[in-house]
């Protein structure tokens, strides 16, 4: 799993495309270490107008042999918390900050486990993120967990401090376009909703957060 230094993903990503020509371009990525050992890219599903985006860490094993984002246990999650919070998964565009499965190999030789991506992924694969929010430009980027909130609002950010507020996107130096400036609004990753000691308390909060969103994405803070 540790090759070569990632050289990031600018060079692969087709300036000014729409989502079509970047998903069919991210699909030859080799920008950081990852591309090898995963099984393919795994870019994202959903509406290109969407007012909502959703963007989590990164692929599991269940995604990155589906290809699709979040269809595993965090992704069935994550789709009865948009309905409680009365959001439509396929009006919502679904992405990750990383695009290729980060894993180390269990002591049978089968199972992948899961490994957070280092700064270094995260910083690589950067270029694609900025550019499907330019295509997209939601009104509401939901930042779903620690490494998508390090990804748009730096190393310093953290779930506990910032989650569940409406943070301006307008003026940002990563935000390419953001025609409608709109806001950004961390919350929990479905994995740590699965993983909590409250698993109750937990889902609820990030329906909370969610509800907010979609308000938000209505132009009703």
């Amino acid at each position: 799993m540790d090759g070569a230094e990632p050289t990031g993903a600018a060079g692969f990503v087709p300036a000014g495309a729409g989502l079509v020509l970047l998903r069919t371009a991210a699909a030859a990525c080799t920008g950081c270490d990852l591309a090898g050992p995963a099984t393919r890219t795994v870019f994202s599903t959903g509406s290109a107008t969407a007012r909502i985006a959703m963007v989590g860490e990164q692929p599991g094993d269940v995604e990155d042999q589906a290809g699709v984002p979040f269809v595993g246990p965090a992704g069935q999650l994550l789709d009865r918390a948009l309905g409680q919070a009365g959001i439509d998964r396929r009006e919502v565009y679904v992405t990750n900050a990383v695009k290729h499965f980060r894993f180390s190999v269990g002591s049978g030789g089968r199972r992948r486990i899961h490994q957070t991506p280092d700064t270094v992924h995260v910083d690589a694969c950067k270029p694609w993120l900025l550019a499907e929010l330019a295509a997209v430009d939601p009104v509401v980027v939901v930042l779903l967990g620690a490494t998508a909130g390090k990804a748009l609002l730096g190393p310093t950010f953290k779930v506990t401090r910032s989650r569940g507020r409406l943070i301006p996107r307008a003026g940002r130096p990563d935000e390419p376009a953001a025609v409608h400036g709109g806001w950004m609004l961390a919350t929990l990753h479905p994995s740590a909703v699965l993983r909590a000691d409250d698993t109750g308390a937990a889902f609820a909060t990030l329906v909370a957060d969610l509800r907010l969103a979609e308000l938000a994405s209505r132009g009703m803070p």
